[in-house]
């Protein structure tokens, strides 16, 4: 479970009484070996030996474990006078590198109160192994293979590459810093970026990208057509209503469902409300139709399509909806980025990833913070390397 490389156990013994029980394990360094630098692993000659100190380390049969040992400093010729390289431990933590990728493994599983109290640690233990197994993860991360991003309110990429607060175009702009920060020419590799037609992120695409093809979200680009059919089918029926006219009701998310599953009865009530609003049926027919532009596989034709269908939207005398055709009018050429990249990219597993988010988030109710909530996306989505050990825990 643990290397101990350069020391040998001299005593183990099981102390306390009963809920107080714990394991020690005194360690003492091998006389066979020289100790080494805790900076460049360089064997030096020992300065002197520092005060007991005590690790937490991996429970056994649910009884708390300590590895008891005194640290010895060491003059390194590069480094100058230091701590001995202990393979077991991180910095000043009390807490054993094993120990804290224990807790954290755990902690994706279960909410942290209850990680902390299954295993005997504390609340800030489980932060803190957390945070630390994020540093390390950021800190090793290679960004080499990374040739297109996805970017949403919450997160991007296949795993999650940088967590900023609030939807403003200058957390964007951090965020493409700490990406350029942590690999120089980072950007200048992206290809492609997939996004939402929000006019800060095509700004700040267009800035600092400018050799990748923004790729518009199928995802939004359908939301706008649903919010333009339900705004089409309020107006309407409150134009009945107030007529003194019936109206169907209850038909608002089967004319936002995609008509070829709306089946049996369901298909039944929807032709009744198609039927009843007129104005409706003419957004809602817009609607389906516009998704014949994702099937197509030439640019020149998906043009095409995209120019007779937004002519049809402008002459529809339907507010929402033209609005809509003068919003794809204006980002022709994004949407048409789609069948430039073969219809390879979209934000399909941006939105995946945001459910798992939501998951992440709600499993880790109480946190108040946002370095916090941070911690939890970057653990839970961000697929960062682990340390190496022995045994794998779960």
């Amino acid at each position: 479970m643990q290397e101990l490389a350069g020391f040998v156990i001299k005593q183990t013994r099981l102390v306390g009484a009963k809920r107080k029980m714990r394991i020690e394990v005194h360690l003492v360094a091998d006389p066979r070996r020289k100790a080494r630098c805790s900076r460049c692993e360089q064997a030096c000659p020992c300065y002197d030996t520092q005060p007991e100190r005590r690790w937490h380390f991996v429970p056994l049969w649910g009884i708390p474990l300590n590895l008891v040992y005194s640290p010895r400093r060491v003059e390194c010729p590069r480094d100058g006078v230091v701590i001995e390289h202990l393979p077991w431990s991180a910095g000043k933590s009390p807490y054993a590198r094993a120990f804290m990728l224990f807790l954290a493994r755990w902690a994706r599983r279960l909410s942290w109160k209850e990680a902390a109290m299954t295993f005997g640690a504390s609340w800030d233990a489980v932060h803190r192994s957390v945070e630390w197994v994020v540093q390390w993860g950021l800190a090793h991360r290679s960004l080499e293979a990374v040739s297109a991003l996805g970017i949403d309110e919450m997160h991007w990429g296949r795993g999650l590459l940088w967590v900023g607060g609030r939807r403003k175009e200058a957390t964007l702009k951090q965020g493409f810093a700490f990406l350029e920060k942590a690999r120089t020419g980072f950007l200048q590799g992206i290809k492609v970026i997939c996004s939402d037609m929000w006019k800060p992120y095509l700004k700040v695409i267009a800035e600092q990208t400018a050799g990748a093809l923004n790729v518009l979200d199928p995802f939004h680009i359908t939301q706008h057509l649903n919010m333009a059919v339900d705004e089409v089918r309020r107006g309407e029926q409150a134009r009945l209503s107030r007529a003194g006219k019936v109206s169907v009701k209850r038909g608002r998310f089967l004319l936002l469902r995609r008509g070829t599953r709306v089946r049996g009865h369901a298909r039944a009530k929807l032709q009744a409300v198609l039927r009843c609003l007129r104005q409706t049926s003419r957004a809602w027919e817009l609607k389906e139709s516009f998704r014949h532009f994702w099937s197509y596989r030439s640019e020149t034709w998906a043009g095409g399509f995209l120019q007779e269908w937004t002519s049809r939207a402008l002459r529809s005398r339907l507010k929402p909806m033209r609005r809509v055709a003068r919003m794809m009018r204006s980002h022709h050429e994004l949407l048409l980025n789609y069948f430039r990249t073969k219809r390879l990219y979209n934000s399909a597993v941006v939105e995946g990833l945001n459910n798992k988010a939501r998951v992440a988030l709600s499993r880790s109710y109480g946190h108040r913070s946002f370095e916090i909530l941070q911690l939890v996306l970057y653990h839970n989505l961000g697929a960062l390397p682990e340390p190496e050990l022995t045994h794998r825990f779960c």
